[in-house]
Formats: structure tokens, sequence, C-alpha cells
């Protein structure tokens, strides 16, 4: 990440004209900090430290020290930075004290995970909630943010062009694949739920598909792995028709919508967000990518394991007016941010 593009990234969020002031001498929590959003919104956090001494806590949360340490080296030694060493789906350890906001980040987030790890990727969705929720119960003054996902809303019906937060389209609960969007609509039940016996106080963002230079090198979402042929300069692997008829969200545009709702979000309140300009067919981004890096689009049958992970969703644009309302911005197309990811991770 030491590459001026990405910093220019950070920055631009890190000056958007939001509350900041809310976060001044605050603790934040961040669970599945080393994330591909986990890692950006740290980044903008610490930025903000930094250049305008928010005095603001950051306690990164992750399964694995040795990758926190090689991530989060920079602020190892910051009085505003912490990481923890924990299993979201374990008790939360007992030496955490005053926190002021908790963000669950942490999930499985591409096909192969939820084809090899459909256990894990309900429970650490589900229990890990259960555990940040407790924490937040405990915590009488603190603010939780639930990650959700476009996802929830399942198949589009044919009755509407994009999903408002009201939209409940038809979802087959008996899958494999199942176990990603079912859990994320339990989760959001679950904060409703917790919000009505223990009045706590919580926001949550469905996300459209997030992709940016941050991601893993083993993501198998179909975006990820263009982006990742483009900077090899290969032939771009289009495993279906690419009609899928998607929203996506650049990272810094995603932890824009993290960092304003989780301010200034109504309390139970969820908010779509999902990049301005940012709707594309799959085979778009394909042919778009193919002619950036000079290749072109081929097409492969999936293997079994991969295929089980695949959504079965066709069109799953979101309507993004409310988060728009509470002042949400969108700074990328989904071109510039294909061209800002290829260019930073090359």
């Amino acid at each position: 990440m030491n590459t001026s593009l990405y910093w220019e990234d950070i920055k631009r969020i890190a000056e958007l004209e939001y509350s900041w002031d809310k976060f001044y001498k605050k603790t934040l929590l961040i669970a599945g900090a080393s994330g591909m959003i986990g890692t950006f919104l740290v980044d903008v956090l610490m930025y903000r430290n930094k250049t305008h001494n928010m005095k603001c806590k950051v306690i990164a949360v992750g399964k694995n020290r040795d990758k926190g340490y090689s991530r989060f080296q920079n602020y190892w030694t910051s009085p505003y930075f912490e990481f923890i060493s924990w299993d979201i789906t374990t008790p939360y350890p007992s030496k955490i004290n005053n926190i002021d906001y908790i963000i669950h980040a942490a999930s499985n987030t591409h096909p192969i995970q939820y084809a090899n790890f459909p256990v894990e990727t309900i429970t650490t969705n589900v229990l890990g909630l259960k555990n940040l929720l407790d924490l937040t119960k405990e915590k009488s003054s603190t603010r939780l943010l639930f990650l959700s996902s476009v996802e929830i809303y399942g198949e589009n019906r044919g009755d509407v062009e994009k999903f408002s937060e009201k939209y409940c389209g038809y979802m087959d609960c008996n899958t494999l694949r199942a176990g990603y969007p079912e859990s994320k609509r339990l989760c959001e039940a679950f904060c409703q739920a917790y919000a009505k016996e223990w009045n706590i106080d919580f926001v949550t963002i469905r996300l459209a598909r997030v992709f940016g230079s941050t991601m893993s090198e083993g993501d198998s979402k179909a975006i990820a792995q263009f982006i990742q042929k483009a900077i090899q300069k290969e032939d771009i692997i289009l495993k279906s028709k690419g009609n899928q008829f998607y929203s996506y969200c650049y990272v810094a545009d995603a932890v824009s919508g993290i960092v304003k709702v989780l301010l200034d979000g109504k309390c139970t309140y969820a908010y779509n967000i999902a990049g301005k300009e940012c709707d594309m067919r799959l085979a778009e981004i394909a042919e778009y990518l193919a002619d950036i890096s000079e290749t072109k689009v081929i097409f492969q049958i999936p293997e079994n394991i991969e295929k089980m992970g695949y959504s079965t969703a066709t069109k799953a644009l979101l309507d993004i007016s409310l988060a728009e309302e509470l002042g949400y911005i969108s700074l990328y197309n989904i071109k510039d941010g294909l061209k800002r990811t290829i260019e930073i991770l090359k």
C-alpha cells in the first residue's frame, strides 16, 4: 500500500466534510480489520489521527496477529492503535474496556470460501455478531455498525429496477450458497432483537459488491479474478454468459459509506451503499478490463466447488437515495475504481 495513488484515495475519504469531530478522543473497535474494507478504514482513521489530531483509538481485531503486524506495523507503537488477536465466534476478551463504536466487518466474502467453509461463513456472521452485540449491550453508550450485503435482497422478482431498503426478493434457503445471505439476514434481525430487549444503538449498511486494491490475492469473486488477470496482462476468463447486472462499490466509497452511517445514521435503520455510476453487467466489466490490459475475454466452465459458491441473482441494483439524503458521498465511478485498483496493484 506504499503508493501515492492509494494514499490519494485515503486522503480523499479522510477529507470529506463529515462530522469527524464525533470521533475525537473516542475508541473504535473494528472486527475484520485485516480484510479488504477493514484495512482501508483503519488507514483512513489513522491518517486523520496524524493530520487532524483526532486522538481516536483504533482497536483492530483479527484472528492472525502476524498478519495484523504485517499490515499495520506502521501503527504498531502508536498510542492510538491496538491489535487484538480474537476469533469473534468466541466470547470477547475481558481486557476490552471503553469502546464508543463497534464495526462488524468480519465475514467470508467470496465463492470458494462459501463453498469450502459454509459453517464458518455462518458462524462468523451470526456468532460473531452475537458476541459484538453482547459487548455493545455491556457498554451502554456504544454504537454498533453491522456490515450487511446486497445479497439479503435475494433475486429480483422483476417488479422493481433497483432495491430500496424495504424490498424483499426471492431466496432459496435450502442450498449451500444460502448460508451467506441468510446469515446476513438473521444478523439484521438479531440487531433489531437486541435493540428491542436491551435498547442498544445500532445501524446497518447493505453493501454492493465491493472491489479495490485491498482485496486478498485469493479472492475468488468474478470481478477480483478479472482484475488479477488484467494486472498480469492475461486473457480475462468469463465463467458465465456475463449477463449478471449488479451494483458495485470501490472500496474507498464503501468506507465513505461506513463512516457516514456510523456517525449520522438513524438508530435501527439500514442504508444501501453503492458507488455512483457503478451499475454494470459482468460481461461489460470483463470487456473493459480486457480492453485496458490489451487482452481478450475467453469463456471457461467453472469448477464445481467454485460454482457452488456463486450467487444465482441475475439483477441486483441498489437504490442509494436514502444514504445520499443522509449525506453519503460517492467519489468514484466503476471505471475509475477499476483503473485505480489495477494501477495500485501493479
